[in-house]
């Protein structure tokens, strides 16, 4: 049988849900327009927490409405491209949505971004003006006159901070900033004011086909790629999540993690909560020591994050007999879950009073984030979950038109209204990502391996990229994690491959131990034994070393890339 996309499936994905809609209908309004809509309605719920400032809908409107104008007044026009270079502080989703009520685009850069990279993001969008977070400024002062830029908009993270915490973080992190002299730059105060003296219109007509953000992706291969990303992408995201999470209510707070650069911060935590009545509980830095804090202090209801932040709450030792029954909902994405940790989250959730699962969603940034997500309360081993509502998927011979049949491998195409407009100034890659094909859809390659059931359910095993080939054999990294992570004494690895010199590679596991057990040689004997018992022979690993944790990407995805790096340095190569 021919795998078919979700409209066609025999057991369509919503009768896993009650009352969930198959089908939305989407309104042709700009990002701003989406939540200006939802705040009318609920005016004093609290849109934003800050380190326990919180602003309702009506008065976080009124901070979008003045920043507005003080774009306009800085010479800010429709469709120019203005970059935020921030973490997760009021002045960035300020920024976001007064950008789009004028109609600009907002290139969102990491402030931990190396001075090359910060250029190359300024220059590909050709920014005349960034707000940025002051740990950044220096680095952007160095590359100033590389750049486009005019000013240089400079917030401090103490801006927005109660009075108490401003006082405390001046005499520790703040006295550690040295800012250096420019005259193009201008302090968030003095900017705002700017807006004063602006009486024109400030509310573009912004339709939904056209460019609200520019993301980048991870820049695996090459340099990072400006992803296009519509009012229509976010607006479809947000209605989407909202219905195919079907446990969300107004009030409900979401703690905000993930960054505002990304597009899972941006699009779930941020937009699609401001989009259902929820309150956004803002982090600008997260750390793992810390997040039994976090948790006391705020009680969110929903957490969203990638599956090292789960790795984080295991190893948590002062979680111990603290009750979160307060949680109604906990997402994992940006990277994958395996089996072995969702087991071992689950049973964490219960042992803790929360009556729940955790849920597995997946996508990627050129959709600007979930597509597919674990039906609540209803799991099948090793599935990502279900297509959104509207959202299609196909599975392929990879980089073919080529349908293949239900359970078997193939490339992961995904087709509907959050999927991206396409590259920033590069036809090619857009070509080669986007492909209309003869059912009159436009599809998007994926680049990820994975499969369908005749229910629906996606299964994503692989990275295209990531694929070992040892003797002629392709390894699959993921699937090997997958085993070990299964082991008892383990709480998560990675599996890179290495040079070898006559099987061309061979693949190698980075093994993190759960709290307590020592790395030892006979835990390594363990593990080994364990994989021989559960892998073909020729996808054994040839070395297994242990380590404390595994090195991250900036948005807290396991970095193997940094570890293939290391083992080529190792090996003597270039």
């Amino acid at each position: 049988m021919k795998n078919q996309t979700n409209n066609q499936i025999k057991t369509p994905w919503y009768d896993f849900y009650e009352g969930v809609k198959a089908h939305l209908e989407y309104p042709d309004v700009s990002v701003y327009q989406l939540l200006e809509s939802s705040a009318l309605s609920h005016p004093e719920y609290i849109s934003y927490n800050y380190y326990g400032r919180q602003k309702t809908y009506q008065e976080f409107l009124n901070q979008i409405d003045q920043c507005a104008k003080a774009f306009r007044q800085l010479g800010v026009k429709y469709q120019d491209k203005v970059s935020i270079c921030m973490p997760n502080t009021p002045e960035a989703i300020i920024s976001f949505y007064a950008l789009n009520k004028i109609g600009a685009i907002a290139n969102m850069i990491h402030p931990l971004s190396a001075e090359s990279e910060i250029k190359y993001y300024l220059n590909k969008a050709k920014s005349n003006y960034v707000v940025t977070i002051d740990i950044a400024f220096n680095k952007i002062n160095h590359i100033m006159q590389e750049t486009k830029l005019e000013k240089c908009i400079l917030v401090s993270a103490k801006n927005s901070m109660p009075v108490y915490l401003k006082i405390g973080y001046q005499l520790t992190k703040g006295r550690k900033i040295h800012l250096e002299k420019s005259e193009k730059t201008l302090k968030w105060k003095e900017f705002i004011q700017l807006g004063q003296k602006y009486k024109g219109e400030i509310t573009e007509k912004f339709s939904g086909k056209e460019v609200a953000a520019i993301l980048y992706s991870g820049g695996t291969t090459g340099y990072p790629k400006g992803i296009q990303l519509t009012n229509l992408n976010f607006n479809a995201l947000a209605m989407q999540s909202y219905e195919a999470c079907k446990c969300l209510k107004e009030k409900d707070t979401v703690l905000a993690i993930m960054p505002v650069f990304h597009g899972f911060g941006l699009g779930i935590c941020i937009h699609t909560v401001q989009y259902f009545g929820g309150t956004s509980i803002l982090l600008p830095q997260f750390s793992a020591q810390t997040f039994h804090k976090l948790l006391k202090k705020y009680r969110p209801n929903i957490i969203a994050g990638v599956p090292t932040l789960y790795e984080a709450l295991l190893k948590n030792k002062k979680l111990d007999g603290f009750d979160l029954s307060f949680l109604k909902c906990v997402i994992s994405g940006g990277d994958s879950l395996s089996v072995s940790l969702k087991k071992k989250v689950d049973t964490f959730l219960k042992e803790h009073g929360a009556d729940i699962q955790i849920r597995e969603g997946y996508g990627l940034t050129e959709c600007v984030t979930g597509s597919c997500l674990t039906p609540l309360n209803y799991y099948r081993e090793g599935s990502i979950g279900i297509p959104y509502p509207d959202t299609y998927y196909k599975i392929v011979k990879p980089n073919t038109e080529e349908e293949i049949p239900y359970n078997e491998e193939g490339e992961i195409l995904i087709s509907g209204p959050s999927v991206m407009k396409g590259y920033l100034e590069d036809e090619e890659e857009t070509r080669l990502t986007l492909r209309k094909h003869k059912d009159g859809l436009v599809w998007m390659y994926t680049g990820d391996l994975g499969y369908m059931d005749e229910d629906g359910f996606v299964y994503f095993k692989q990275r295209l990229k990531r694929l070992i080939v040892s003797s002629g054999y392709c390894l699959y990294p993921q699937y090997i994690e997958n085993v070990i992570d299964s082991h008892p004494k383990v709480l998560m690895s990675c599996v890179i491959g290495i040079p070898h010199p006559y099987k061309m590679q061979v693949a190698k596991a980075f093994i993190v131990l759960k709290n307590g057990v020592a790395p030892e040689e006979k835990i390594k004997e363990e593990i080994k034994k364990h994989c021989e018992k559960n892998l073909a022979k020729y996808s054994l690993p040839y070395e297994y070393e242990f380590r404390a944790e595994l090195p991250k990407t900036l948005v807290g995805k396991v970095a193997y890339l940094k570890l293939e790096e290391e083992e080529k340095r190792k090996h003597g190569e270039r």
